[in-house]
């Protein structure tokens, strides 16, 4: 449910508001120095809230939805299944199979013991020198195995917060997660097949089925550039947090292709491409997946060929703990903590602000478990005065790019939404 303070309007006095409202809903007609009435307290560093978001703890929602494997996940749509992590669930240093989102684009297969006893790896494709199947066993023992924990992220996290809206899934923070993988290089397989000097990109087919029925048609086919696919954290994985791979995240077989949206990362893994051109599958073109290569004004109308292909996912931080939502005594410090991610590369520094993002101050960051895991950072911060505040959490990457405090620029999918994640909290005397 909506997170609730007291003296907040009652049900009848908000009922023309959405049913599901987002983090950053937008202001209608109400100007800021309304905010104290709207949280039912005093708001100390008002004058500081930027103009657009509504309270965070006008907006937050829990609701709950029951998947077989999974622990309060909520759903977004049930065909193909979509669920997202409300983020105080997403605490785990390491991210738990019940608390990872899903994100389908078709139906999985339904798998008997034979058809996983006989499944194999086909890699072929225009640049593949000598194509051939893999059966799981010789994936196992032909190369060396891996360990790592690598972060995943849909393209579209944070899409509810777009405006004018995007279509599509909407996603507000709950659609990443960090687990451990366990499998082999997809580097040494492509190796041990041989590459042209033409490759230009590497790609994936999987088992499940297209929503129409259609056995002809592949719900998504996507890949990424080849200097991608050699590196060290790109794996071809039948275990995760030691253990097989859950069906819905593809069992026995997926690739797994830290930093980049969670898309490139197939899963019910049938066929490896290895194209001399770049991968042409269902959602690699048109505007799947893509932003504009320039910034444009939102509600823009953008043309397939001003589009260009999502790579490297932005920087990013996640509050995890405590809650939305909760009352704290003023004279107690808050106990802050969460994870930080920047795609490709390391982030470089975390800070937390509690009025508004006028002022932000560092707080301890501990560096990945190995490259293209998340990082966590914790904190202990304290408040002037009773009242209703917003913890602000801003990470910067090893480029020096930062977080957005509201929201990037915006693209017609609803894609790479990194703005400051904020939580509510009420400050009592």
């Amino acid at each position: 449910m909506t997170q609730r303070f007291p003296d907040r309007k009652s049900d009848a006095e908000v009922s023309s508001r959405p049913e599901r409202a987002t983090r950053r809903s937008f202001l209608k007609g109400a100007a800021l120095t309304g905010l104290s009435a709207a949280v039912g307290a005093t708001v100390p560093f008002a004058r500081f809230m930027p103009a657009g978001p509504i309270p965070v703890a006008l907006a937050d929602s829990a609701d709950a939805f029951t998947i077989e494997g999974k622990d309060g996940l909520v759903v977004l749509n049930d065909r193909p299944i979509n669920a997202e992590t409300p983020a105080h669930l997403l605490n785990d240093e390491v991210t738990p199979a019940s608390r990872l989102f899903v994100r389908n684009n078709g139906i999985p297969p339904r798998l008997e013991e034979e058809a996983v006893a006989n499944w194999s790896l086909t890699v072929d494709g225009e640049s593949c020198l000598r194509p051939r199947a893999y059966t799981l066993r010789e994936l196992r023992t032909r190369f060396e195995q891996h360990t790592l924990q690598l972060l995943i992220e849909c393209g579209g996290n944070g899409r509810s917060e777009f405006h004018p809206p995007a279509r599509g899934n909407q996603w507000t923070t709950g659609a990443v997660g960090c687990p451990e993988w366990t499998g082999v290089r997809l580097k040494d397989v492509l190796e041990d097949v041989g590459l042209r000097d033409d490759a230009v990109y590497v790609a994936y087919e999987g088992a499940d089925t297209h929503l129409s029925g259609d056995p002809n048609k592949l719900p998504i086919s996507r890949g990424v550039p080849v200097r991608k696919a050699l590196e060290n954290e790109s794996l071809i994985v039948w275990a995760m947090n030691g253990e097989p791979l859950p069906l819905l995240h593809g069992f026995p077989l997926r690739l797994v292709c830290g930093g980049w949206p969670a898309s490139v990362s197939g899963k019910w893994l049938e066929r490896i491409l290895i194209r001399d051109r770049v991968h042409d599958g269902p959602k690699m073109t048109g505007q799947s997946y893509r932003v504009p290569c320039e910034p444009v004004a939102p509600g823009a109308a953008v043309a397939d060929e001003d589009m260009c292909i999502i790579e490297s996912m932005p920087v990013k931080s996640l509050i995890t703990f405590p809650k939305s939502g909760i009352r704290h005594p003023v004279d107690e410090p808050l106990a802050v903590n969460g994870h930080a991610w920047a795609g490709d590369f390391e982030v470089d520094r975390v800070e937390l602000s509690i009025d508004f993002g006028a002022t932000w101050n560092e707080v301890a960051l501990r560096p990945p478990v190995n490259r293209l895991a998340w990082q966590h950072f914790a904190a202990d911060i304290g408040f002037p005065e009773a009242g209703y505040y917003e913890v602000w959490a801003r990470a910067t990457d090893s480029n020096g790019v930062a977080q957005p405090m509201v929201l990037p620029g915006w693209n017609p999918r609803g894609y790479l939404n990194n703005a400051c994640h904020r939580i509510a909290v009420m400050v009592t005397a």
